[in-house]
C-alpha cells in the first residue's frame, strides 16, 4: 500500500503565525491532506479547538518551542534546534514528514533545506524559482537570492531546472530558456553571462540566448535565469512596483465621479488581474533540488496560501519532480559541467 504523505508546517513563522498559518493547515486537511503542525502545543490545540478540528486524523501536532525572528541572521537556525523551523526541517529528513511549508525567515528556511534536509546528488546549488505573471502567461525566475554568488556552471543548473519546472510543473513542452543580460546580442553582459552564454548553448534544453529586463514581462521567454542578487532585486523591485500601481490608481479613482463609474465596470477585470498576480493563490517559492518538498511562503501568508502551499508541494511529491530533474541534470548537461565535475 502507498504511503500517505504528510506535509510539515513551520506554525511560528510568518507576519500572522500561528492563527492563520494553523487555520491553512486546517484546510488542508479539509481537504484530505495530511498535515503536521508544528509550534508552541499551547498554541496550537486552543486554535484547533475553535476550528472544530481538534479531533481531525489527518492533522498531527509536534511541540516546539523557539521562533526563528526574521531579523535574526539565517545560520541561526542550525542552533534553535528547538525552533519550530529547524524540528520541521528534522521531520522532514527523519522520514516523519514528507515536505516543508514556512512563511519564515527566507534565508534561515533556505538553510534548513540545504544542511537539515539536504540537496539531491548532483545538485550542487539548490535555486529558488517564481513564475511572474506576463500577458501570455508566466515566466519562471531563478534564482531569486539562495545563491548569491555563483559561477556558470551553477546557472546551467538553474537553467536546467527551470526548463523542468516549466515543462513539469507549468506544463509547457518546450520550454523558452534565457539568460538574463543587458542586450539580446551574443556578448552582451557582465563575466559571468558571457562565460555561462556558451555552456548553454551546449545544452539540450531549448535556449533563445540573452534575455533582457523586459523580457521578464513581456512573454518573450517562459524560463529566466540570473544570479541570486540580481533575482532578489528584481522580485523585491517588482512587488513594490505592483502595490505602487495599484495604490496610484485607486488614489486616482477617487478624485471624480465619473472615475468612480468607470471603476465599478471595470471591477470584475480587476479582481481577475489582481487575482493572476495574487501570491497567496500559487502558494509560495519552491526550493528546487532539496531532497523532499521546501515551500516558502510570503511572511505575510493567510490560510489562503499557506493551503495551496501544501498543495504545491503534495504536487511535488506526486509527479517525483526530484527524479524528473535529477534525471535532467545528468541528460541535458554540457560534457564541461556533468554531475562529479
Amino acid at each position: 500500500m502507498k504511503k500517505r504523505v504528510k506535509i510539515v508546517i513551520d506554525c511560528l513563522g510568518g507576519d500572522y503565525a500561528p492563527y492563520e498559518i494553523v487555520k491553512g493547515g486546517v484546510l488542508s486537511a479539509r481537504e484530505g491532506n495530511s498535515v503536521i503542525l508544528v509550534g508552541r502545543e499551547e498554541e496550537i490545540y486552543p486554535l484547533l479547538k475553535k476550528f472544530g478540528e481538534e479531533k481531525n486524523p489527518n492533522i498531527e501536532v509536534y511541540d516546539a518551542r523557539e521562533k526563528v525572528e526574521m531579523d535574526e541572521q539565517p545560520s541561526s537556525v542550525l542552533k534553535k534546534k528547538n525552533s519550530s523551523l529547524y524540528v520541521g526541517a528534522k521531520l522532514v529528513r527523519e522520514g516523519v514528514g514528507d515536505g516543508l511549508v514556512s512563511a519564515g525567515n527566507t534565508g534561515a528556511v533556505l538553510t534548513v533545506g540545504k544542511f537539515i534536509i539536504g540537496t539531491e546528488e548532483g545538485i550542487e546549488r539548490p535555486s529558488i524559482g517564481v513564475a511572474l505573471p506576463n500577458p501570455k502567461g508566466r515566466t519562471f525566475l531563478l534564482d531569486l537570492g539562495a545563491n548569491v554568488d555563483v559561477k556558470p556552471k551553477h546557472l546551467v543548473q538553474f537553467a536546467i531546472i527551470g526548463h523542468t519546472y516549466a515543462k513539469e510543473i507549468m506544463g509547457i513542452e518546450k520550454p523558452r530558456v534565457g539568460i538574463l543580460s543587458i542586450g539580446e546580442e551574443e556578448g552582451k553582459g557582465n563575466e559571468l553571462v558571457r562565460e555561462t552564454y556558451p555552456l548553454l548553448k551546449e545544452t539540450k534544453i531549448n535556449f533563445l540566448g540573452n534575455a533582457e529586463g523586459r523580457d521578464i514581462y513581456n512573454g518573450k521567454f517562459d524560463v529566466i535565469v540570473c544570479d541570486g542578487f540580481v533575482g532578489n532585486v528584481i522580485l523585491k523591485a517588482s512587488e513594490s512596483l505592483g502595490f505602487a500601481i495599484v495604490e496610484m490608481i485607486m488614489d486616482e479613482v477617487k478624485k471624480s465621479f465619473i472615475t468612480k463609474l468607470g471603476a465599478l465596470l471595470i471591477k470584475p477585470a480587476v479582481k481577475r488581474f489582481l487575482k493572476k498576480a495574487d501570491f497567496s493563490e500559487y502558494g509560495g517559492i519552491p526550493l528546487l533540488g532539496a531532497k523532499k518538498p521546501v515551500i516558502i511562503t510570503h511572511g505575510r501568508a493567510n490560510a489562503k496560501a499557506i493551503r495551496n502551499a501544501v498543495r504545491v508541494a503534495v504536487e511535488f511529491l506526486r509527479i517525483d519532480i526530484n527524479r524528473i530533474l535529477v534525471d535532467n541534470i545528468k541528460k541535458l548537461s554540457p560534457g564541461e559541467v556533468r554531475v562529479g565535475d
